[in-house]
């Protein structure tokens, strides 16, 4: 029996590797249906998707985008929503931080400008950064080991997904010198079906 969900993005974690950790979690199955960068443009119209853009969820024939809409539904769908709409709000919060923070570093990688790149990157690695990893430490030893409401959430799978991508643009460990930030990977890079989809992931550069 064919699966009823399709994930449909590039050849690498990105923007949908959220989405993969949320329906490995749940032991959802999914059809990871994955683009080479260079076929993009003539995929683009032939998925019909609904903004010219991935990741792209399609099930029962509906098609929706937005990573963060995906993984909302599909938090709902594992048990890692919030219990109440101050819950939501809350770890809805943190995951617009969470792009925040990851816009401020994809803004470096798309300057063309060597010079302009170069002091971008500076100001990010020197500033923005550590500004954010701060008080993310401070809210998972705030909220027990997790990003928001006391519990694990879709906010944490989330954060931990990009993990990989942090690690590229810093040249290291992200969360070497942020220890509840570090477990928290840790924890979530454990969690059965997480732990067996990142040991046999297709290999990617992004």
């Amino acid at each position: 029996m064919a699966p009823l969900y399709k994930l449909t993005y590039f050849d690498g974690r990105g923007f949908a590797e959220s989405a993969r950790f949320l329906f490995k979690y749940g032991n959802i199955d999914f059809e990871d249906i994955r683009i080479k960068r260079q076929d993009w443009p003539k995929m683009k119209n032939m998925l019909g998707t609904p903004f010219g853009q991935v990741p792209v969820m399609e099930h029962n024939g509906k098609q929706i985008c937005q990573s963060a809409a995906i993984c909302r539904y599909l938090g709902k769908m594992v048990n890692l929503a919030g219990n109440n709409d101050w819950e939501n709000l809350e770890i809805d919060s943190i995951v617009d931080t969470m792009n925040d923070l990851r816009m401020k570093i994809m803004l470096v990688q798309w300057e063309q400008d060597a010079v302009k790149k170069r002091e971008l990157k500076d100001t990010v690695l020197e500033e923005i950064v550590p500004y954010y990893l701060a008080r993310l430490e401070a809210l998972v030893e705030k909220n027990k080991g997790n990003l928001a409401v006391g519990r694990l959430t879709w906010a944490d799978l989330y954060f931990v997904s990009m993990s990989p991508g942090f690690d590229a643009f810093i040249g290291g460990d992200t969360f070497a010198a942020y220890p509840n930030l570090k477990l928290l990977r840790d924890k979530v890079e454990t969690l059965p079906g997480i732990k067996e989809w990142i040991e046999n992931r297709p290999n990617s550069d992004f």
